[in-house]
């Protein structure tokens, strides 16, 4: 069946799978998961374990992995982690997909967390095809201001060659973006991880490998969000209680 949705917004069980009643649970399942991958214990028995615990259900495990990193990681991303103004001597490399899903989500009122190390995530995912919504545009323009508003001039904004309409979405932001004063390269490669984990620049992503990697990252989606689209509907999974390490996005 093809793909005829029309905007990025959240899944039609998700304002009962993450009303209020549910995020102390999440952030409790988010605890213990840390604890676990802290030890040393193997990501999916782990996520098993503890989702089992909560009874979660797949959707709320997806939430609970991708907000949770190990007390290693974290301290590892807390100390590579740079602010936008701080990385303006090299070119800014852009995780594309990573950043702008992220941003339509939030557009369109899809559920957004905010994970132990302060990034900013969804739940949507590009399986293969990319497909346009009416809040593509909207992202673009918002992303392109908010970097011109932190002096960043140069930029290069990485896409998966392998997503089907990569080729569409580079020419349709090429023709968006004519008029800024940034420089936009908007680059197709196979696989953009081990690129941007290479950068000599920072990088904006919030993909945990390439976090895990890269010798600088900012947090710009979570700084987009933040500052560009305040009634986003986020959720803080971080656990103050257990004093973990924060940093504003």
């Amino acid at each position: 069946m093809p793909d005829k949705r029309k905007h990025r917004g959240p899944h039609p069980d998700d304002h009962r799978l993450f009303d209020e009643r549910t995020h102390q649970v999440l952030r409790s399942a988010v605890h213990e998961y840390a604890w676990l991958l802290t030890r040393g214990y193997a990501e999916e028995s782990a996520l098993a374990l503890v989702g089992n615990r909560h009874d979660l259900t797949q959707r709320q495990r997806m939430a609970v992995r991708r907000s949770t990193c190990s007390d290693q990681a974290l301290a590892r991303r807390c100390e590579s982690r740079v602010d936008l103004a701080d990385g303006l001597d090299r070119p800014l490399g852009i995780d594309g997909y990573n950043l702008l899903i992220t941003v339509e989500s939030a557009l369109s009122g899809g559920v957004l967390f905010i994970g132990r190390d302060g990034c900013c995530r969804d739940l949507a995912s590009v399986h293969g095809t990319y497909r346009n919504v009416e809040e593509t545009l909207p992202a673009v323009g918002l992303i392109d201001h908010h970097l011109r508003d932190a002096g960043v001039s140069d930029l290069v904004f990485y896409l998966d060659r392998p997503v089907s309409n990569s080729g569409r979405l580079r020419s349709m932001m090429t023709r968006t973006l004519t008029d800024s004063p940034i420089r936009w390269r908007i680059e197709l490669v196979d696989n953009p991880d081990p690129v941007l984990a290479a950068c000599d620049g920072p990088v904006a992503t919030s993909d945990s490998w390439i976090l895990d990697r890269c010798g600088r990252w900012v947090n710009l989606a979570a700084e987009i969000v933040e500052h560009c689209v305040r009634d986003a509907w986020r959720i803080d999974l971080r656990d103050r209680a257990a004093n973990e390490p924060i940093r504003q996005g």
